[in-house]
């Protein structure tokens, strides 16, 4: 019973701590826990006894704290005396804080207006300098001296002196209108009258200066052209250059200044100067013609109107009776083209470097017509949008020109008419021509001679493709006359005429072109006359000859064969094999031909054994057929005695001797191939005899040794 009771006390006290708990926090549980553990056996049991218990200690603890509060009371009373004094401190200083934000509010009032004050009197200040420079500007820098004024006005260009002082007082004139002025300055009085003056100054002056410059032109271009003096050549320019150049400065001051009256003046000194320039090229090429002539200037339209007939044709070859007056007239042709060259050249050339000088003809530049158009249409210049050197250096090169083109109208049809009578004046006079214009445009081009665009290039690069072409006809006439050439009637033989000339043809052209260093357009030429001749040869009939043709073809390969031989031209190594190769063939054709000739019969009679042969007939079935039996052949044989052998072979010689012509000395060289095609055609009988008339004792009544003694002796009784 009392171990139930217990039980029931401990549930009961289990279940009210838990009800107790739900008002601890986590750490007074804790400790109520602890508590419990620690008094769990004695007290439990007895939950007065540990009531009583827990109160003993209460009351313990709350007198220990109240003899700790009235130890303490005298420290609580010195703390709150502490903070009384601190909180009487805090105050004063709140008092002290607020006197010093007083005196601070009035000193920064005082900084902000100084700093105000400062302010206004550097924007014065900084006013009153730029004021100062502007007032500077306009009364110093847009201000024109007495002396620059009064040159200006006078506008004398009579003394290198007075034109430098007129440069100095243009170029003044252009920095003070070019001077930046502010747009709203420009309705000042003074400003306004300032700048007035300025432009009547300018538009007077630039009026007097082109109207002085163009006289000159005018002056320079109605002078009178010297008077010949028996030799080719063309009269200077210098002298007017250097009249002119003194206006250069003025010339690039009016550029920049007014491009629409400056880019007038070229055009006008371009018809002024043109109108010498013709007069003197003109009489240049009249010189020429006299000195090309030989003659008076009367009698130099005479020359070239002779009737048709009383001259040779164009393109024809020179006669050999006429050869060296030939030579002496192309040596004269040769000098007067170089003559002529020779003084366009530094005429072109001085001309070119003064237009580039005297008309600032330069970096930046454009085509003449292009910019004078548009600036007369109001329209702003390439110069005015870009910065100089911005432009292709082409257009510089282009405007010069344009301008030397303009200048030297007449200088390229003049000289197409003069190269035109060079041509017509000797026999393949447009080969020298070539020759001329090519080592002058080789000169042109060269390092130390004209720019390479000048218009001296352009003009012999137009002038030597018109000599090309003109070449290119004379070969085309020549090659057809020697395809179309015939042998006089009943030729008999030797060279033909085709070959004597393009002999001399090529012999003359090599000479012309020694000096050349260009070959290409001989080169072709030659191939094309070569191939031409070749032909010629190759389609001679026998209706117009009364020799072989074969011998008349191989004679005429064989001397253009040994012509190109000590000619050694190059391009024309192939015609001189195909010319050899040719000889070898209607050698071999004639040999063919005539080898048989002393042998006729018996010739024949063999030509039928290998017909029969080749038929099917056995060989030794042919000696029973009746034309080719064995009676036959012995009738043939007994026809060729060796003493007839050899007199027909010195009828031969003899034909042969007739026949070549002495010049080529072709004799023994074809009388060695005869004797050559006569053993082979010896050996070939005995062995048909041998092959087909086995066992007869059949053979021929010469042998092989007499035959060689036979030729040994005709060759040593013609030596």
């Amino acid at each position: 019973m009392q171990q139930d009771r217990q039980e029931q006390t401990k549930a009961e006290l289990q279940e009210g701590l838990s009800t107790f708990q739900e008002g601890l926090s986590p750490a007074e549980a804790v400790a109520v826990l602890a508590l419990l553990e620690e008094h769990e056996e004695p007290l439990l049991s007895h939950s007065v006894a540990f009531a009583e218990h827990l109160e003993r200690e209460l009351r313990e603890l709350e007198e220990a704290n109240l003899h700790a509060i009235l130890s303490s009371e005298q420290q609580l009373a010195q703390l709150m005396g502490a903070l009384d004094e601190a909180l009487a401190e805090v105050g004063r200083l709140e008092q002290s804080l607020q006197v010093c934000e007083e005196l601070l509010g009035a000193v920064r009032h005082r900084m902000d207006h100084i700093h105000q004050e400062s302010s206004l009197l550097q924007r014065l200040a900084s006013n009153r300098s730029r004021l100062m420079d502007e007032i500077l500007l306009l009364t110093t820098q847009l201000q024109l001296s007495r002396e620059h004024c009064a040159a200006l006005s006078r506008a004398d260009l009579s003394s290198p002196a007075a034109i430098a002082a007129c440069t100095a007082a243009a170029q003044a004139l252009s920095s003070c209108m070019e001077l930046p002025i502010q747009p709203c300055y420009r309705k000042l009085q003074a400003v306004a009258e300032q700048l007035i003056l300025f432009e009547t100054l300018k538009q007077n002056f630039e009026s007097s200066f082109i109207s002085h410059i163009t006289n000159i032109f005018e002056l320079q271009g109605n002078s009178q052209v010297p008077a010949p003096g028996g030799t080719v050549a063309a009269p200077g320019h210098r002298p007017h250059h250097e009249e002119l150049l003194p206006f250069t400065p003025l010339m690039a001051w009016l550029r920049s200044s007014n491009p629409a009256l400056f880019w007038d003046l070229p055009k006008v000194y371009s018809q002024n100067l043109g109108r010498l320039y013709e007069r003197e090229i003109r009489a240049l090429f009249e010189q020429a013609k006299i000195s090309l002539s030989g003659r008076r200037k009367g009698s130099l339209q005479e020359t070239w109107e002779k009737p048709a007939g009383s001259r040779r044709p164009r393109w024809s070859l020179p006669r050999s009776r006429d050869s060296q007056e030939d030579a002496v007239a192309r040596g004269s042709m040769s000098r007067v083209l170089e003559q002529v060259l020779g003084e366009l050249q530094p005429l072109c050339t001085s001309e070119q470097q003064f237009l580039q000088e005297f008309f600032c003809l330069g970096c930046g530049s454009v085509e003449l017509e292009v910019r004078g158009s548009a600036t007369k249409a109001g329209e702003p210049t390439a110069t005015q949008e870009n910065p100089p050197c911005s432009k292709s250096q082409s257009q510089p090169e282009e405007a010069t020109t344009q301008l030397l083109s303009e200048i030297f109208s007449c200088l390229e049809p003049e000289l197409r008419a003069f190269l035109d009578v060079c041509s017509k004046a000797q026999p393949l006079g447009c080969l020298q021509v070539l020759v001329a214009l090519s080592d002058s445009v080789l000169g042109t081009w060269g390092p130390s001679s004209a720019p390479s665009s000048s218009f001296l290039h352009s003009l012999l690069g137009n002038v030597l493709l018109l000599a090309k072409s003109n070449l290119n006809k004379c070969i085309g006439t020549l090659c057809k006359e020697l395809e179309e050439a015939k042998p006089a009637s009943r030729t008999r033989g030797g060279i033909l005429p085709c070959v004597s000339r393009f002999q001399e043809l090529v012999a003359l052209s090599e000479e012309m072109f020694q000096t050349c260093q260009r070959r290409g357009e001989l080169d072709r030429a030659q191939l094309r006359l070569a191939s031409s001749v070749l032909s010629s040869i190759s389609s001679l009939s026998s209706a117009n000859l009364k020799v072989n043709t074969d011998m008349v073809m191989m004679e005429n390969f064989h001397h253009i064969h040994n012509f190109l031989c000590q000619r050694s031209i190059p391009c024309l190594e192939g015609k001189k094999r195909e010319a050899k190769q040719r000889c070898r063939e209607h050698m071999e054709k004639y040999i063919s031909t005539y080898v048989g000739q002393p042998l006729e019969r018996l010739k024949h009679f063999f030509e039928g054994v290998k017909a029969r042969l080749a038929q099917g007939v056995k060989e030794e079935e042919l000696s029973f057929q009746l034309a080719y039996s064995k009676q036959e052949l012995r009738k043939v044989i007994e026809k060729y005695p060796g003493k007839e052998v050899k007199r027909a072979l010195e009828s031969l010689y003899r034909t042969m001797h007739k026949h070549l012509s002495p010049e080529e000395n072709l004799l023994p060289v074809v009388w060695q191939a005869m004797e050559q095609g006569f053993i082979r055609q010896y050996r070939e009988f005995e062995e048909l005899i041998q092959r087909c008339y086995a066992g007869a004792g059949i053979a021929l009544d010469f042998t092989m040794e007499d035959l060689l003694s036979y030729f040994n002796s005709i060759t040593m009784a013609n030596m």
